[in-house]
C-alpha cells in the first residue's frame, strides 16, 4: 500500500496524469491573472514523519494546476532555499513569489546564509511564506523562524480529536467558507513564543469545550490559535494547524482555506491583518453546532 500510494504521488507531482478534484473543481485563473505565479513547496522533515505531508503537497499542486494561479515545485529538500545560482537547471528564491512549508518537523539541513536568503525573501523582498502544521514544530532553535512564523510548538495537549473551532475574522477571504463554530477532527498545536498582539488570529479553539485536565496544557490563558496570518517586514505569512492527517487534505473547507491562504500570501487578494483580543468566552455549550 505505501509503494502504491508513493508511486501515486510521484505520478500526481510530475503530472503525467490527469488530475482531478475529487471535492470539486478548483476555480479557473481570472483574467487578471494570466501568467501564474511560482510556488515552491518544501517537505523536509527531520523530527516526525507525517504521514499527510504527499497529500499536502499534492493539494497544493492541483490547487495551482486547476485554477491556473500558480505552478508549483515540489521538494523535499531545502536546497532551493538561497540566492545562490543552482546548476542544472535549477531554480533558487529568485525565481519563486511563496513557499510553503509542508510539516518540515525538526531543524532542517539550511545552511546560515540560506537562514538570511529566506529571511530576505519574505522580510525584505516581500514574497510570501505558509506553513502548513508542523511548520510551527521546525527550526526551534533559530529565534528568527519563530518570528516570521508567529511562534514555535509547545505540544498538541488533545491528541487528534474533534477540535471545537471558532471563526474570529468572517470577513477574511482565507476563512469566510467556515462558519460561525464548526468542528474538524485534526490536531491542534499549542503555541508558545506566541502573542496576539503579533499575528490576526482567523481560527482559534473553543476554551469552553476543552478539557484542561489533558497532559501539557500550558497556556494558563486558554488562548489556542489555529490559523492566523502576520506581515513580517513586507511579506505576507500564513499559519493553521490544520492538515496533521490524510484524510483532512480531503476535506474542501481544509483546502479551500490554504488555497485561499496562498492566493493571500501572493498578493492575489487583500484582507486586513489587525490584531484583535481573545473574544469573550460564550457560555458552555452555546457554541455547540
Amino acid at each position: 500500500m505505501t509503494v502504491l500510494r508513493n508511486f501515486a504521488f510521484l505520478l500526481l507531482a510530475f503530472g503525467t496524469i490527469p488530475l482531478s478534484s475529487a471535492v470539486g473543481q478548483t476555480p479557473t485563473a481570472p483574467a487578471a491573472f494570466n501568467h501564474p505565479k511560482h510556488v515552491l513547496v518544501i517537505a523536509e522533515s527531520n523530527g516526525w514523519q507525517h504521514d499527510s505531508i504527499p497529500d499536502a503537497m499534492v493539494a497544493v499542486y492541483e490547487m495551482g494546476k486547476e485554477s491556473g494561479l500558480w505552478d508549483t515545485q515540489l521538494r523535499t529538500d531545502s536546497g532551493p532555499l538561497t540566492f545562490h545560482d543552482i546548476p542544472l537547471n535549477g531554480k533558487n528564491l529568485e525565481y519563486y513569489d511563496a513557499v510553503v512549508f509542508v510539516s518540515p518537523n525538526g531543524e532542517m539541513n539550511l545552511r546560515d546564509d540560506q537562514k538570511r536568503d529566506l529571511l530576505a525573501f519574505v522580510h525584505d523582498m516581500g514574497r510570501g511564506f505558509v506553513g502548513v502544521h508542523g511548520a510551527l514544530d521546525a527550526n526551534m532553535n533559530w529565534p528568527e523562524y519563530g518570528k516570521m512564523v508567529g511562534g514555535f510548538f509547545d505540544q498538541h495537549p488533545w491528541g487528534t480529536f474533534n477540535a471545537p473551532i471558532r471563526n474570529e475574522q468572517p470577513d477574511s477571504p482565507i476563512v469566510r467558507h467556515f462558519p460561525a463554530q464548526f468542528h474538524k477532527w485534526d490536531e491542534i498545536y499549542q503555541p508558545k513564543d506566541w502573542s496576539r498582539s503579533d499575528v490576526d488570529v482567523l481560527l482559534s479553539l473553543d476554551p469552553t469545550q476543552l478539557d484542561y485536565s489533558a497532559s501539557n496544557v500550558h497556556r494558563a490563558d486558554h488562548d489556542f490559535a489555529v490559523a492566523w496570518t502576520k506581515h513580517y517586514g513586507k511579506g505576507r505569512v500564513f499559519y493553521s494547524s490544520l492538515g496533521h492527517t490524510p484524510e483532512s487534505w480531503k476535506d474542501p473547507d481544509i483546502r479551500t482555506m490554504y488555497f485561499e491562504a496562498i492566493k493571500w500570501a501572493l498578493g492575489m487578494t487583500d484582507a486586513d491583518t489587525v490584531t484583535h483580543p481573545m473574544p469573550p468566552a460564550q457560555p458552555k455549550g452555546q457554541n455547540t453546532p
